[in-house]
Formats: C-alpha cells, structure tokens, sequence
C-alpha cells in the first residue's frame, strides 16, 4: 500500500472533481475507466479495497454498507447537492492531506 490516498470515484462523482485532483498529481480511478458503471454498490466497494482505494460518492446506500461491517479501504461520502464541484475537490484534497490509507481502512469520512 502506498504512503498516499487513492480514490476510486463512483460513476456518479463530477468528472471536474477527478480530473482537478488529477491535475494534483493525485492517484483517481474512475468507476467509467474502470469499466465499472451499475455494478452493485458491494461490487463496486469490493473492487476499490482490492485496489487499495478510498471510494469517493454520493450514494448514501454506501453509509449502510459501511455500517453492515463489510471492510473496505475507506469510503469518503457526502450527499450529493451539499457541496459545489470546488468545494469537494477542497475536501478530498484536504482528506488526501492529512489521512494515510491506514487511517481510512474501514472508516467512513463524511464530507
């Protein structure tokens, strides 16, 4: 695992927001280049923490997930229309600033 967050957006995340982190030299993966789109919320969250990947979205069924116990390499959330494209890219890179992939394994961070 590296020393650094990586995120896997959801299909649903604001392309701007990966691609102004991107250009931040910070490690995304979108569910569309991953060839992801509609698979189940478990799948998706499967496929990030194999990746080592903190799953970035706007899916509240997400927050159940997390709270069921499955593990996972980190879930960042938020509901949808609470922050505009500048401000999320804010808060990931804040998230990215100051959390190791250690400190999000199994936690949920609430933007």
């Amino acid at each position: 695992m590296t020393d650094a967050l990586r995120f896997y957006m959801d299909q649903h995340f604001p392309g701007p927001v990966s691609r102004a982190l991107a250009r931040r030299n910070i490690d995304v993966l979108t569910a569309q280049d991953a060839d992801r789109c509609g698979l189940p919320d478990v799948d998706q969250l499967a496929f990030a923490t194999a990746e080592g990947r903190v799953l970035v979205t706007f899916d509240p069924d997400f927050v159940a997930v997390h709270h069921s116990g499955m593990k996972h390499a980190g879930i960042a959330w938020c509901p949808e229309r609470k922050h505009s494209v500048g401000e999320l890219v804010k808060a990931l890179l804040l998230l990215h600033g100051v959390l190791r992939p250690d400190e999000m394994c199994n936690h949920l961070e609430c933007l």
